[in-house]
């Protein structure tokens, strides 16, 4: 089973600035990574085409649905602009993403009253948890574009799930689906040690953050 997005530490990882010198957008125990974008996947990226990718809703919806990569960019378009957060302790301002919002692939699947969490889970066989409110109203993509580009390989082209509010082992490289569930059903870091949630600001890094 691979593991993630971004990699994730080992506890200890990260490091505190004083609280005068920090930047009022860095998280707790996050840097500014102004220079690049970490590649810390610790997975093979895999060969994965375009013509090849597929994305899933499936599980408690009232018409589960697979996606093409041209029925994908047939959707509304959306971006998303703001800052990202690494659990190995980076912080990106400012970036862009460009893709479709998640709400339009639910919106056409039909979620069931009963559904509460979604399990995110990748071409590779990666898989995340997330509560449902987390990723709707607005709140998570599918995106194949960064910045004015394709979104390369190595960071989970040529589609990612995108839940920027979250640590970013949440949002899942090689996206091939989420499932519905009315149950929280740990992915493979949660099953090691690592948050359920991942809300950066409150340093939700680990199991009893």
């Amino acid at each position: 089973m691979s593991p993630d997005t971004d990699f994730a530490p080992t506890r200890g990882f990260t490091g505190r600035a004083r609280a005068a010198d920090r930047d009022p957008r860095l998280p707790p125990g996050q840097y500014d990574a102004r220079d690049g974008w970490p590649v810390l996947s610790a997975e093979v990226t895999p060969e994965l085409a375009a013509a090849d990718w597929t994305f899933r809703v499936d599980g408690l919806v009232a018409s589960p649905r697979t996606w093409t990569w041209d029925e994908a960019h047939a959707l509304p378009a959306s971006e998303y602009r703001g800052d990202i957060h690494c659990v190995t302790s980076w912080s990106k301002f400012g970036v862009r993403f460009g893709g479709a919002s998640l709400d339009s692939f639910l919106a056409a699947a039909g979620p069931l009253p009963g559904a509460t969490h979604v399990v995110a889970y990748s071409h590779t066989g990666y898989t995340t948890n997330l509560p449902l409110a987390d990723v709707t109203g607005g709140k998570a993509w599918i995106v194949w574009e960064y910045e004015e580009g394709p979104l390369p390989a190595e960071h989970g082209g040529p589609a990612r799930l995108i839940v920027p509010h979250l640590y970013f082992w949440k949002s899942a490289k090689w996206v091939a689906g989420l499932r519905l569930l009315d149950h929280d059903e740990p992915g493979f870091w949660e099953q090691n040690g690592y948050h359920h949630r991942g809300d950066p600001w409150a340093e939700e890094r680990y199991s009893g953050d």
